[in-house]
């Protein structure tokens, strides 16, 4: 049975939360967290999970992948897509709908391409016996495996000969393997004019650094987790333990930060527009709409062909 799964996305500072915790109440719905550092207990002002954007007209919006591993861990898309599929069939198995929400490009992506991950290995014999076959027939070959729905898997014969393999070893591993649910995806992007995005940016950053953000850095750095990890993380981590440690002034951070993440919403915008240039349909509404405007367009593009 096919399930629709409704994703809001976008570049940072868009709204997405707060539209998708809407939807969610329209719909009966719960969310789940496509954000790469939400996963992160004590990391909530810096990945800006905004959780009181999840109590809306007296409901608390269930929410999934945020908080579930503390700090430092190693987290990966590998582990996102178990835990996306493990949410999802929970929702569904409820009656509930799922909605998927965040502006992790690879996460939102590899569910949209059904990503089957695991660490497949390298298999020199396979590859061998696969020289004698022309880049058509292992096109062919792999199409009986998996819906070819973009070129990214044959590209190339490099591409195409890892695409196989993986899918020969899924065959022989298939614990190794989540089962990927059968879903139609309606994905629809939240933008901005890039004036206004620049704007919000600069209001967010001066809200959180209101908001403590410094001394929830600090309260990660005396928890134990290491520096290097933190600088890992990225945007207000990187910059904000940089500060800490003396590397730069309160007005320097504030102007890296500022500039790194203008630098990180443009990345994210160019990640979707890839993603549409491989066949994958966004729908993008303009954010600068009332939230009832934008939950009545987002509602009538989910609601269409029922």
């Amino acid at each position: 049975m096919t399930t629709k799964l409704l994703t809001i996305t976008g570049p940072t500072a868009c709204g997405k939360t707060s539209l998708a915790a809407e939807l969610a109440y329209q719909l009966g719905g719960e969310i789940i967290s496509a954000d790469s550092r939400q996963v992160f207990r004590g990391m909530d002002i810096g990945s800006g999970k905004d959780l009181a954007d999840y109590h809306i007209h007296g409901t608390d919006i269930p929410y999934h992948l945020i908080d579930i591993h503390d700090a430092g861990y190693e987290y990966n898309v590998y582990q996102f897509m178990n835990d996306f599929i493990a949410s999802f069939n929970d929702i569904v198995s409820r009656g509930r709908q799922p909605i998927l929400c965040g502006g992790t490009g690879m996460y939102i992506e590899s569910v949209v391409k059904g990503y089957q991950l695991a660490d497949a290995p390298i298999d020199p014999d396979f590859r061998r016996r696969m020289e004698s076959f022309s880049d058509e027939e292992l096109t062919a070959r792999l199409a009986g495996y998996i819906k070819l729905h973009n070129h990214t898997d044959t590209e190339s014969r490099d591409r195409l000969l890892r695409a196989l393999e993986i899918q020969e070893y899924r065959l022989q591993h298939p614990e190794a393997y989540p089962h990927m649910p059968d879903v139609e995806h309606i994905i629809v992007g939240v933008a901005f004019p890039r004036e206004m995005v620049i704007e919000r940016i600069g209001i967010r950053l001066r809200q959180r650094l209101q908001e403590s953000m410094i001394e929830e850095v600090k309260g990660l750095l005396e928890s134990g987790v290491p520096e290097e990890r933190l600088l890992r993380y990225g945007l207000e981590y990187r910059h904000v333990t940089r500060y800490l440690r003396g590397e730069c002034t309160y007005d320097e951070m504030y102007e890296k930060l500022y500039t790194d993440i203008r630098r990180f919403a443009k990345r994210q915008m160019t990640w979707f527009r890839r993603m549409e240039r491989q066949g994958i349909s966004i729908h993008w509404i303009d954010g600068t709409q009332s939230l009832d405007t934008k939950v009545c367009q987002v509602l009538s593009l989910f609601q269409e062909g029922d």
